[in-house]
Parts: C-alpha cells; sequence; structure tokens
C-alpha cells in the first residue's frame, strides 16, 4: 500500500493528462491485480474485414449515450473474477436493446463460454437468447451455465465486428448506433486511474495484447484531446463513479484491436 501511495503522489506531480489515486486495489500488487480481475491468455480477436454499416453523413462530434436517455445500466462490480467480457457484453446489448424499443433490461452477467464479447454476441445468437439478471443473478465464480430458453428476454439478430484498428469506424459506430464493446491492454498505472484523459506509453497496440474488456459509451474533446467515455466493471467507487477516458484516435492501448457490437433482435 504505501509503495503505490508513493507512486501515485509522483505520478500527480508530474505533467499527465490523467490523475491517479487510492482506491479498493491499491492494496495489491500489479501481479496480484492482474491474476485476478485480467485475461491471462492472448486473445485472437484480429478482424481484417470488419461489416460495420457505412454511411455518408457526418458523426456527431460529440455524444454520451447516458445523457441521450434511459439507454445505459448502472456501473456494475466485476468482483474478484476475471469477466470483464461478459458485463461489456452485456451493457452493450442492454444498451443496444433500450435504443432500439425505449425498455432498458437488466442481462445476466455469465455464460459457459469464456472469450470475447465479439463471441460472446455469437453465443448470444446461436444461444437463442439470454435471461435477465432477475432470474439469473450474478455470482462472481466459475460455474456451470443453467440458461433456460423459456426465460431469455434479449436476442441478438447480427453481430458487428469493426475492422482492426478501425478507430474512425468506432466513432462512426457509437456516435450513430450505440455504444460499443472494446478490449485494450490494462498496465500497472491503470489500475490506480481516478481522473482526466488516460494516456500511455506503457501499453502495446496489437490484438494480442488485449487483457480487459469495456463499453465506450461516448466520445468528447478536452483541451484539444480527443476521448473515448468508457464504462468499466470496477464498481461505481473506482474511477469517475466507475468511468474512465481514454485517448482518441491513437488506438491507445490497442482499444481499436477488438470493438464489436450486436444487432438486437427486437
Amino acid at each position: 500500500f504505501a509503495s503505490t501511495k508513493r507512486k501515485i503522489e509522483r505520478h500527480n506531480a508530474g505533467n499527465h493528462t490523467f490523475q491517479m489515486g487510492l482506491n479498493q486495489f491499491s492494496d495489491m500488487t500489479f501481479a496480484e491485480f492482474k491474476k485476478k480481475y485480467l485475461w491471462r491468455e492472448p486473445q485472437n480477436c484480429s478482424a481484417t474485414h470488419g461489416n460495420l454499416p457505412r454511411s455518408n453523413g457526418l458523426c456527431p462530434k460529440a455524444i454520451d449515450w447516458r445523457k441521450k436517455g434511459n439507454f445505459v445500466t448502472p456501473v456494475k462490480n466485476q468482483g474478484g473474477c476475471g469477466s470483464c467480457w461478459t458485463f461489456s457484453t452485456t451493457g452493450c446489448l442492454e444498451s443496444a436493446i433500450a435504443i432500439a424499443t425505449g425498455k432498458l433490461l437488466n442481462l445476466v452477467r455469465g455464460s459457459s463460454y469464456l472469450g470475447l464479447p465479439s463471441q460472446a454476441f455469437e453465443y448470444i445468437y446461436y444461444n437463442r437468447g439470454l435471461m435477465g439478471e432477475d432470474t439469473y443473478p450474478y455470482k462472481a465464480q466459475n460455474g456451470t451455465c443453467k440458461f433456460q430458453p423459456g426465460k431469455a428476454v434479449a436476442f441478438v439478430k447480427e453481430v458487428v465486428n469493426i475492422t482492426l484498428y478501425d478507430e474512425l469506424g468506432m466513432t462512426q459506430a457509437v456516435g450513430k448506433y450505440n455504444p460499443v464493446s472494446f478490449a485494450f491492454e490494462v498496465t500497472d498505472d491503470f489500475m490506480s486511474y481516478k481522473d482526466g484523459v488516460y494516456s500511455s506509453f506503457k501499453c502495446d497496440s496489437t490484438p494480442d495484447k488485449v487483457n480487459h474488456a469495456v463499453l465506450a459509451v461516448g466520445y468528447e474533446e478536452e483541451n484539444g484531446t480527443p476521448y473515448w467515455i468508457v464504462k468499466n466493471s470496477w464498481g461505481p467507487s473506482w474511477g469517475i463513479e466507475g468511468y474512465f477516458y481514454i485517448e482518441r484516435g491513437k488506438n491507445m492501448c490497442g482499444l481499436a484491436a477488438c470493438a464489436s457490437y450486436p444487432v438486437p433482435r427486437v
């Protein structure tokens, strides 16, 4: 804890675009944190030819789906489990359904399938639906899937994968359609993120290094720096009430390597 506190103080005294702070992870080493909360295996997430529908119209200069209506569920906490991909997946599907129908659901955060949000969207498609959290509560532990088709409340008609490194495509998707799931590489300084626009020289930008999945709910610009508004799954006490900003337009930490979203069947 003491070493983490000193590191945070050194960082905040420097010239950085983001601030760090003490949080629920401050008594952990990054090795301990990584083992408990992040993916351990390389991910095969490169979509060299995505299927994002292109449009000639201009994207909004800025957007925040939280402010456009009741389209984003509250920040959740994945607990001591590397299940970030399920929170990114269900958060994205919840928002897509809410934008299409006006009804915001709380979906189950769990599945017998482990992988990226894009693969989880495919799983929901072939599994013929997903149950609500009221009938299948999240337990933050590994177990056997007990899916009941008759209780499914959310369905996927199509999965849209954004082409590898096409961050402009991500901007179009978020600006015109709905929030987008993406994965990126978390390094030790991100663990203590508190505020500001996150930018790092420590992380890689390739798809094999991503280790955490999150949800882009909008984008904005601050002091000339464009950034994504991102929903995390480490609880509302982390970061900016559970959210963070990350620099946009530079494939920061590989965030444009694995982006996708579902088209809901409503």
